[in-house]
């Protein structure tokens, strides 16, 4: 088979692909031979030795894919040979075979074409699980969502607003804010010019917002605590502002708030397997009447990984990037 290799850390030029040895189901296990797999900016993360995955999981990065059912490990019931399905991955997605724990795989949804689900399975669960199962944002509270235009954020637009709460995000241009609006969010904050915290309270008669959806870490952290509303929830999902920053215990403490930093990769396989199964349950159906879209923005061969990742950094897309091996 075909994968990723890294010639140890560093820029995207560490990458190459190469043949590698096959990989074979394990017992409540599925290989799936992929035909896509989409970056993710824990992928840049992996790339420069600061994410490393789990014990026991692939070396080779990529955190999820779309493909057809190629081999079923002992026990594994309900899949089989040449379904098409799509998988949450904790390493191993930039190849072209792969094998995941059984509870992790899903079907692809009605009206979904195979490639494009190769980038739903990471977005989806990482916010379903912490917007939802983890923050609870109910109907009629608001949210707010970092980098809206990315894949986290344009999933966690339509999903919020599609479950009837309002939506506030930043994003870095014009031409994002506008297609931030566009699917969704009621307020787009350019955070080059503007002050986030101020324009939520405004939009909320000073109240601010009851989930804040977070992928940056310490620079954030003081304005989104100053951001959040009394009982407001804190869920803090990246690092790319830095890991320590300092937090006022007072200001959480008047608030009532609370902040939760999670990371899906590191949950265990049975937790991994019930998030998978509720946004089968829940996301699913909403792609596939067209509530939410799947919105990939590029789609590259494998052997362009490099390029792949040189878009993800500079940060210029809307949307997923998707790779085809």
């Amino acid at each position: 088979m075909r994968a990723v290799v890294a010639e140890g850390t560093g820029g995207p030029e560490v990458l190459s692909v190469r043949e590698v040895p096959d990989v074979e189901p394990g017992p409540g296990e599925v290989a799936i031979e992929v035909v896509a797999t989409a970056v993710n900016r824990a992928d840049t993360l992996q790339r420069r030795g600061h994410y490393p995955p789990p014990p026991g999981a692939s070396e080779t990065i990529g955190l999820e894919c779309s493909g057809t059912v190629a081999a079923l490990g002992d026990g594994v019931e309900g899949w089989d040979v040449g379904d098409e399905v799509c998988a949450l991955l904790a390493g191993g997605g930039y190849a072209s075979r792969v094998v995941v724990p059984a509870g992790q795989v899903m079907p692809v949804p009605d009206g979904i074409d195979l490639v494009t689900a190769g980038a739903l399975p990471e977005v989806a669960c990482t916010v379903w699980s912490n917007v939802f199962m983890v923050a609870g944002l109910k109907p009629d509270e608001t949210f707010l969502v970092h980098g809206g235009a990315g894949g986290i954020g344009v999933m966690a637009i339509q999903l919020a607003r599609a479950l009837g709460s309002r939506v506030f995000t930043t994003c870095g241009t014009p031409e994002k804010q506008a297609f931030c609006t566009d699917l969704g969010a009621e307020l787009a904050i350019d955070y080059h010019e503007d002050d986030f915290v101020a324009r939520v309270k405004e939009a909320t008669d000073g109240a601010g917002v009851d989930v804040v959806l977070d992928n940056m870490g310490a620079s954030y952290l003081g304005r989104n605590v100053d951001a959040l509303a009394t009982e407001g929830r804190l869920v803090v999902i990246g690092m790319q502002g830095g890991s320590k920053g300092e937090l006022d215990l007072g200001a959480l403490l008047r608030k009532r708030g609370a902040v939760v930093a999670t990371s899906l990769r590191s949950r265990p396989v049975a937790d991994r397997a019930a998030i998978c199964a509720s946004v089968v349950e829940h996301v699913w159906p909403l792609l596939a009447d067209g509530t939410v879209r799947a919105i990939v923005e590029r789609t590259l061969p494998l052997d362009d990984v490099r390029k792949a990742h040189e878009l993800m950094e500079a940060g210029s897309h809307t949307g997923k990037i998707v790779l085809t091996p």
